[in-house]
């Protein structure tokens, strides 16, 4: 017994001391792994174009027929920096019949004032204000949507969210796509406006240099299951086929699942090529840290796998590690080119006439500050969401008590 004691000892010790031995070369191909994969993917995300919907370009798709009549719904929640000039841009369409369709919960909620004042200034407008306080689930922002549903009059919807600026032919852009019987949604992308403070620009580069590349290099290889709050255009009785806001009271991301759920109708989920831009108000740290684990919590939420692996996505604090890990003349050419590339983000133009992110200074902070973000997003199930705390997953209980 003590001879056969000594001599699994004697084994285990030998292991051991092999996978010791192993250890530097399992580092180094760690250290170049991890370089060249982040290398590879900020080289593949500035370069590729997303798939954006043509006309007749696409077998999938029937030719567009005659546009139809829409009807824009915001819900409201609250006088936010720059909420009456991001809604005049919404009244300036050069679309030839559309209802703009405002909805709040509170009776005093300070957003009413400047739908009334944009009635006055819009009387050509059919303009429409709807107050109802009723909740219907755990996500406010769709028990508002429910409230206004069936006052929408027109065929055609089109959604966006209250901070969204948008050009003078944006509903001519996002709708069309609509008058092929195989779209289910219409989404797209947007870019991050800051105030122009420290943090409101870290923000918007949250957007600019990693959410919209991502989505870029998704939809290029073929990706379609996203849906943007920032826009989502559905036809009626899609919407209706889906079951209707209702289906979607009690989930955080409503505007992913609206997308999910078409498609499980057999539609096709389709980007728009035209951009919109969002505010970025968050001033502070917190701030900015709350809205972005939000932002990661729902996307591990959302896909599990994926977002164990977004980690390659945040260039250098991941070339960093690769280099620590084998500090060799090749991976620091790999590392050299991954950062390059990651810093040409911010001076590549998004899409035609829009401007570049610019702040490229700001890069390695911001990469790291992804890195620690997208760490906590796997601790908790709860997000707060304007002063609410909303369950990750299905919360058919409605909110959590304060």
């Amino acid at each position: 017994m003590l001879h056969r004691s000594i001599c699994a000892m004697k084994l285990c010790t030998k292991e051991l001391w092999s996978i010791v031995c192993r250890m530097p070369a399992l580092l180094t191909g760690s250290g170049y792994a991890l370089t060249l994969f982040a290398a590879a993917y900020a080289l593949i995300a500035l370069f590729c174009r997303p798939r954006t919907y043509r006309p007749g370009t696409h077998a999938r798709f029937a030719s567009a027929s005659v546009p139809q009549p829409v009807t824009v719904l915001k819900p409201l929640c609250g006088d936010e920096p720059r909420l009456e000039e991001n809604l005049v841009t919404l009244c300036e369409q050069s679309y030839p019949e559309y209802q703009l369709l405002f909805g709040v919960r509170d009776p005093l909620d300070p957003a009413i004032a400047v739908v009334e004042r944009l009635k006055a200034r819009y009387p050509q407008r059919e303009i429409e204000l709807v107050v109802d306080p009723r909740v219907h689930g755990s996500n406010f922002k769709v028990s508002n949507l429910i409230n206004i549903e069936s006052s929408a009059r027109h065929p055609w919807l089109v959604l966006a969210d209250s901070d969204i600026a948008v050009a003078p032919d944006y509903l001519e852009r996002v709708s069309a796509p609509l008058a092929d019987p195989a779209v289910g949604i219409v989404t797209c992308l947007y870019r991050g406006r800051s105030l122009d403070t420290f943090w409101t620009r870290m923000g918007a580069l949250f957007i600019d240099t990693w959410f919209a590349p991502s989505v870029r290099l998704a939809s290029a290889f073929g990706g379609d299951c996203f849906g943007f709050g920032a826009t989502i255009a559905m036809r009626a009785d899609t919407l209706a086929a889906i079951g209707g806001f209702a289906a979607v009271r009690n989930r955080l991301a409503d505007d992913y699942w609206l997308g999910k759920l078409s498609r499980d109708l057999g539609l096709a989920t389709v980007l728009s090529e035209e951009w919109v831009t969002t505010d970025v108000t968050e001033n502070n740290f917190a701030l900015m840290w709350s809205r972005e684990r939000r932002w990661m919590k729902t996307v591990r939420a959302l896909n599990p796998l994926g977002y164990a692996f977004t980690f390659l996505t945040f260039t250098f604090p991941v070339v960093g590690f690769g280099l620590l890990l084998a500090p060799t003349r090749w991976n620091v050419i790999f590392a050299v080119l991954g950062s390059a590339a990651r810093l040409a983000l911010h001076w590549r133009a998004p899409a035609d006439g829009l401007p570049a992110p610019g702040n490229a200074r700001y890069a390695p902070l911001r990469d790291s500050l992804l890195l620690l973000t997208w760490l906590s997003g796997f601790v908790g199930s709860t997000v707060r969401w304007r002063n609410q705390t909303v369950q990750i997953q299905n919360d058919p209980a409605g909110p959590i008590s304060q």
